[in-house]
């Protein structure tokens, strides 16, 4: 079975973030995203501490489609450096991670 990963992907807006969603989703990058609209974000850009609204793209894939996942996720973000964190996932409903694999290249 692949690793599986849930990969963290942070949006400007849900306009931007349902455009990448569908098209990783369209392409078999990932079998599921889950799009999360109003969380806030805190952080340091160019040495000032900044607040932003955010959406947040929570994308279940694999660890071996994360490197064309990446280079999508970068090629259609506005963010001239995106927020894409890959984590594992150590454990799950044995169905879900099968439908998991089976729907991803």
């Amino acid at each position: 079975m692949a690793e599986p990963v849930v990969v963290y992907v942070s949006a400007g807006s849900e306009e931007e973030a349902d455009r990448m969603a569908r098209f990783v989703v369209e392409k078999k990058l990932a079998a599921c995203c889950t799009i999360i609209p109003g969380v806030r974000s805190v952080y340091r850009w160019e040495g000032v501490v900044e607040q932003a609204s955010e959406v947040l793209i929570m994308i279940k894939t694999s660890r071996d489609a994360f490197p064309a996942l990446e280079t999508e996720i970068k090629r259609l973000h506005s963010y001239a450096i995106p927020e894409i964190i890959a984590l594992p996932i150590i454990a799950g409903h044995e169905p879900y991670l099968r439908w998991l694999e089976a729907s991803i290249l």
